[in-house]
């Protein structure tokens, strides 16, 4: 059985919601990042990265959102959570389009909102600290208007009228604009709507409450 290892509205946030819509067998297992856990010994042996998520796999751990994502869609096709295109060598480009759309929510979105929640990460001074943290709204807003404007002529989801596991990872850092300093969901009313149609999703609903937390 698949064993995810998450923190309540982390970015595993994202994979466990996807686990949800494939209709997975899994365990959900609690890593508590407040007390420091990823940081001992027994998460350690599981990730030696110290993060969130991990996913254990009767072949062994993955790591990294975007991984896990794919992952999951290809571990069940049927659910539709990713383009079948990878089942035609010649015609991937819809499936890693996707990965590049995921990629740059991992390298570009979630890194600058660590400069928000963990400034200690790179930089020592309070002085360095509070400049990282004063760029992260205006940063986000120039970033995710590249996300708002890919809504621009009317798609539901990220990719088109398709769901897919971008969706759930985009939810993750629509959320997170939530958090002081972020700046607000109201400069984008497309990607607002789209946290909303998540929101009424039952395998959302679903992974909220098991996190233990409220929709946005």
């Amino acid at each position: 059985m698949l064993k995810l290892f998450y923190a309540p509205n982390a970015c595993s946030l994202a994979p466990h919601i996807a686990l949800n819509e494939a209709g997975a067998e899994y365990e959900a297992i609690l890593v508590d990042t407040k007390s420091g856990e990823q940081r001992e010994a027994p998460y350690l042996a599981i990730n030696p990265k110290g993060r969130v998520p991990a996913l254990a796999t009767d072949r062994g751990i993955l790591t990294e959102v975007p991984v896990l994502l794919a992952y999951i869609a290809r571990l069940f096709p049927d659910a539709a959570l990713a383009p079948m295109a990878w089942k035609t060598p010649a015609d991937q480009f819809d499936f890693f389009e996707m990965q590049s759309f995921n990629t740059y929510l991992a390298s570009t979105i979630h890194i600058t909102y660590a400069h928000l929640f963990r400034p200690e990460r790179y930089a020592d001074s309070d002085t360095a600290k509070a400049d990282m943290k004063a760029k992260v709204a205006g940063n986000l807003a120039s970033q995710l208007r590249l996300v708002e404007d890919r809504f621009a002529d009317g798609r539901e989801w990220v990719h088109g009228a398709h769901y897919t596991v971008s969706d759930p990872y985009l939810y993750v850092f629509t959320r997170w604009l939530d958090r002081e300093g972020a700046g607000g969901i109201g400069r984008f009313p497309k990607l607002a709507a789209h946290r909303t149609r998540m929101q009424a999703r039952p395998a959302v609903q679903k992974t909220l409450e098991q996190e233990g937390l409220a929709p946005a």
